[in-house]
């Protein structure tokens, strides 16, 4: 079981992104407002001069970016960017729309306090292309879902799920488009809710609120 504690004052986050930084701009609304209880400490970035950064800077937000082709390789790039986040003592970290798969050494130090959001209703529907093969399959609802990080490729223990109807017209844009409203929504409701409240993992449960006290550092990955 992995706890991650309520905190009595806003809990520091850190951001990692990889593009626009949509859901990025969303939690940093939510965290103007004092009673959302979360602080985003630092936002990360595989790659530089994209918007998600500017939207971080704009708000004074502490910024780190370490791209892949920096280092000699992809485990020695996992183990900086596993520095780089610890750095912030963030309680949780949130991949919001980050494009790299997190390594052993980043898990082994924030496995089970690491949330991500993927475009369909998990189990259906992994990897890069959720709308467009929810589309091609035929259904009739999809959405998105919250969930913990592991080292699959979306796999890991669910959060929250938010449903979103398939029109008779949609392309996978108009879908995606449609996916992403609901969820930055529920990634701002989550976030806030698993701040404020703590959580634990308990195999494929993800139960918030149950963890009021600091958790036994036996339990943390």
């Amino acid at each position: 079981m992995v706890a991650v504690p309520r905190k009595p004052d806003a809990t520091p986050i850190v951001v990692l992104v990889s593009g626009s930084g949509t859901n990025l701009q969303a939690l940093i609304d939510a965290a103007a407002d004092p009673a959302f209880g979360v602080r985003i400490a630092a936002v990360g970035a595989d790659r530089d001069g994209i918007e998600a950064l500017a939207r971080a800077r704009r708000a004074g937000i502490d910024t780190f970016v370490l791209p892949v082709t920096d280092f000699p390789d992809r485990a020695a790039w996992d183990a900086a960017l596993a520095e780089c986040v610890g750095a912030h003592d963030p309680a949780l970290v949130v991949l919001a729309g980050f494009m790299r798969l997190a390594g052993p050494a980043f898990l082994a130090r924030f496995g089970g306090r690491t949330l991500n959001t993927h475009p369909a209703l998990s189990p259906s529907f992994p990897g890069m292309h959720g709308p467009r093969d929810a589309l091609a399959y035929g259904v009739k609802i999809t959405g998105a879902t919250l969930f913990v990080v592991d080292e699959g490729v979306d796999t890991g223990p669910i959060v929250a799920q938010v449903a979103v109807p398939v029109h008779d017209d949609d392309t996978a844009e108009t879908l995606h488009e449609r996916i992403k409203i609901s969820e930055r929504a529920m990634l701002v409701e989550w976030v806030g809710r698993l701040a404020t409240a703590g959580y634990s993992v308990d195999g494929r449960r993800v139960v918030p609120g149950s963890a009021p006290h600091p958790p036994d550092p036996k339990d943390i990955p």
